[in-house]
């Protein structure tokens, strides 16, 4: 075996390996250089056809990772939804994905319906790509129990949009969001939380006047 066998077997190999992958980005990346590879490798050869096929699927590639790229932190892709937490729905998704959620916060113990609790769903479209529950039995301080996202979109991050609109919480009273202590590669400091032994604090902004501070809507 050659030089350039290695380099078709290498750039098949890849293209392989991306189609196994969960997260959206990382699949559409890795198919991008795989394409890449076996067109250097077709042209070497003169294997045209093999070259035009490449280059249309590095051409799709390209396409679709500018958009995700482009709308990741884009309101107008991702939108929260408040729902209850004895909503249904959102048992199912916690069910469906507990396996996967006890590997990113494995202190997280689901307790059911809660006055005190609050739930969000991150959606793109009709799919839920995220999930927030926030609990805030401590008074004035928002404590984050869960902040999970899906594994196609483990490479963005949903959550931003809960936290960055502050009035989820300060129109509920709160001054304080506090996330729990031991997650898994969290993201916080990229949101402006501020890190505060082994967890992050994010400090909200004052309530304006008439914002209904202090007002919880019950499940």
């Amino acid at each position: 075996m050659n030089w350039l066998d290695i380099i078709g077997w290498s750039g098949s190999a890849l293209l392989v390996w991306s189609l196994l992958q969960t997260r959206v980005l990382r699949l559409r990346a890795l198919n991008l250089v795989g394409s890449l590879v076996l067109i250097g490798y077709n042209a070497a050869l003169g294997v045209w056809p093999g070259v035009g096929l490449n280059v249309v699927i590095a051409i799709i590639n390209v396409w679709y990772l500018r958009r995700m790229l482009a709308t990741r932190h884009d309101e107008r892709t991702y939108e929260v939804v408040e729902v209850g937490t004895g909503d249904g729905f959102l048992n199912h998704t916690l069910r469906v994905h507990a396996a996967d959620i006890a590997r990113f916060n494995p202190e997280f113990r689901w307790g059911g319906a809660d006055p005190d609790r609050s739930a969000f769903l991150v959606v793109r479209a009709d799919e839920v790509v995220g999930v927030v529950l926030v609990n805030g039995a401590g008074g004035d301080v928002a404590r984050v129990e869960l902040d999970y996202v899906t594994q196609r979109f483990r490479d963005f991050t949903p959550g931003e949009f809960v936290y960055r609109r502050s009035s989820l919480f300060t129109n509920r009273g709160y001054r304080r969001v506090l996330t729990p202590p031991g997650m898994v590669a969290p993201y916080y400091d990229r949101l402006g939380f501020r890190r505060e032994g082994d967890s992050y604090v994010l400090d909200l902004p004052p309530v304006s006047p008439g914002a209904g501070a202090g007002v919880r809507p019950s499940d």
